[in-house]
């Protein structure tokens, strides 16, 4: 019996998947992932180069923010024939998810669980699993995100026994930029879960509430910080407090760099928008 699982590397997604879309690595916050198109565009992929092997399930391998899984990862999780397996996230890079492809892609394959592995990453760190993986008969089937060339390992490409390039029609479903960030249409917004418009809401409340109690003094001099300069710890510290009791827990990394934005954003905003005529 035919049987495929397959093998997603989501920093790579993530990371080339904007590059492709949007001329630059953008950060998490500012990209949502559609899960159900992600997964179907996966399974067509996987069918189309395994002349139908039955699904074995999806492994999503990604970074886990210090605080635990995001919203999106936990979502993930809840999905039929997924199986989320976490590394680590430091100093805004992850670790130990090439391991954990590795580990999974050597071990199905001794065990003869599967005939081929579809494989969504770039990183020649995975290319030893390709490698024995293919020595117990496992076919390897190496997806890359235009320009996989540029992208993707080389050795890598060479070592995977066919590969494909999803270009930038393929994916533009798959991806989308926050509306908050000003590209999403209405309808690429509703791709997004009502939990995650919840939380991002309660954030965008919580912004616009110290806005509104600080005076103009103390507007500018947020909205005139620097892109990395960090925000004055009294301000900072009450964004946290008060996001977390809202929400009704501590915010994530990823969160955190989501408030913090907005906060700088909002108070730009405040600062550009014209005063209003008292005699109108």
């Amino acid at each position: 019996m035919q049987r495929v699982a397959i093998f997603v590397d989501a920093g790579y997604l993530y990371a080339a998947g904007s590059v492709a879309l949007y001329g630059r690595n953008m950060h998490r916050l500012q990209v949502a992932l559609s899960r159900d198109e992600a997964i179907a565009k996966l399974q067509a992929t996987s069918k189309d180069k395994t002349s139908g092997a039955s699904l074995l399930r999806i492994y999503w391998y990604d970074g886990a923010p210090p605080h635990g899984p995001s919203i999106e990862q936990r979502r993930l999780s809840g999905m039929d024939n997924v199986k989320l397996r976490l590394g680590v996230v430091t100093r805004g890079q992850q670790k130990g998810v090439d391991s954990l492809i590795v580990t999974d892609l050597v071990e199905l394959a001794r065990n003869r669980a599967i005939s081929d592995a579809v494989l969504l990453s770039g990183d020649e760190d995975v290319r030893i699993g390709v490698q024995i993986a293919q020595s117990f008969g496992v076919r390897v089937h190496l997806i890359g995100i235009e320009p996989s060339r540029g992208n993707q390992s080389r050795a890598l490409m060479q070592e995977a026994d066919t590969t494909t390039e999803w270009n930038k029609a393929h994916i533009e479903n798959l991806l989308t930029l926050h509306p908050d960030f000003g590209a999403a249409t209405e309808t690429e917004a509703r791709t997004r879960s009502d939990s995650d418009f919840q939380i991002e809401e309660t954030m965008n409340e919580v912004v616009a509430e110290l806005i509104g109690s600080l005076d103009p003094d103390e507007i500018r001099s947020i909205a005139n910080l620097a892109p990395n300069e960090m925000i004055p710890w009294q301000y900072d510290r009450w964004l946290m407090v008060r996001a977390s009791n809202l929400t009704g827990s501590s915010l994530n990394q990823n969160e955190k760099i989501y408030i913090r934005s907005r906060f700088k954003a909002a108070a730009r905003d405040s600062l550009a928008a014209p005063e209003t005529d008292s005699h109108a």
